[in-house]
């Protein structure tokens, strides 16, 4: 359900000032949010996304979240820039609710992606997990594990054109195998009605990852069975629940496993 907390000019004001915002020209609701209720602040600064906190987040979450877009600005990957008050805190209280602000991101957002977008999502998934893991060197038969962006949902990616120009909402950041990620990315922006992945746009993801960082051995051949969770995981949150596990086999065979092992089964011993 849709939440939207109205500010007075009282709370427009403090927060501006708390913020080191100057001639502010615009206050912009955005009301499409169910746990935060966003504004586009417009000021001589630059515009700035606020948000207020309905509930659920706690400060030092937000802390987590900031320092993680610090970590991926420096290192140009495209994120909103953290905005910290000029007395130096991630958070603010306004309204009545913990208030957190970043910079501005354009670009939109997508649920029909191209092939050429989820490439470019492959890109930018596999800079997050360099980046955050910090260039550590694997054996070919581990999984690697490490920070994971943790909501890589459509809603949260921008575009322009077919490349990425941001990505938002580190609050669900954390650490885990980054296979899970890229089987949970696989899931969310390349299947189908009827589970299976789309060759084309999986392949594209897994393209643009691998440009970056080359799969594991072990990653290539756990690929299948995370696929299979993550599926799983997608259509247990539907209202039929008669589909699921058709769902959920269509899309681990189409990740390319269940035909060559049924392929295997066929063979002569």
């Amino acid at each position: 359900m849709a939440v939207f907390t109205e500010i007075s000019d009282e709370d427009r004001n403090s927060i501006a000032a708390a913020y080191g915002m100057t001639s502010l020209s615009s206050v912009i609701g955005i009301a499409d949010g169910d746990r935060e209720t966003t504004y586009l602040f417009r000021a001589a600064e630059g515009e700035f996304i606020v948000t207020l906190f309905e509930n659920g987040a706690e400060p030092l979450d937000l802390e987590r979240a900031f320092a993680t877009m610090a970590t991926l600005n420096n290192s140009g990957i495209p994120c909103p820039k953290p905005t910290r008050t000029i007395d130096g805190d991630a958070t603010f209280r306004a309204a009545g609710r913990l208030v957190a602000v970043v910079s501005f991101v354009s670009g939109s957002s997508t649920n029909d992606p191209t092939p050429g977008k989820c490439k470019s999502l492959g890109r930018l998934m596999a800079r997050i997990h360099m980046t955050l893991q910090g260039g550590k060197k694997r054996s070919l038969n581990e999984l690697p594990a490490g920070p994971l962006h943790g909501a890589l949902i459509p809603s949260n990616v921008f575009f322009l054109g077919d490349d990425v120009s941001g990505v938002i909402n580190f609050r669900l950041r954390h650490d885990d195998v980054l296979i899970s990620e890229i089987a949970e990315v696989l899931v969310g922006w390349a299947s189908l009605l009827t589970g299976e992945l789309d060759e084309e746009k999986a392949s594209a993801i897994r393209a643009g990852y691998e440009s970056v960082r080359l799969l594991t051995e072990a990653e290539t051949t756990a690929l299948p069975a995370f696929v299979l969770a993550s599926a799983a995981r997608r259509y247990a949150g539907e209202k039929d629940k008669t589909r699921l596990l058709q769902a959920a086999v269509r899309a681990f065979e189409s990740t390319g496993f269940g035909a060559a092992a049924r392929q295997a089964e066929c063979r002569p011993a």
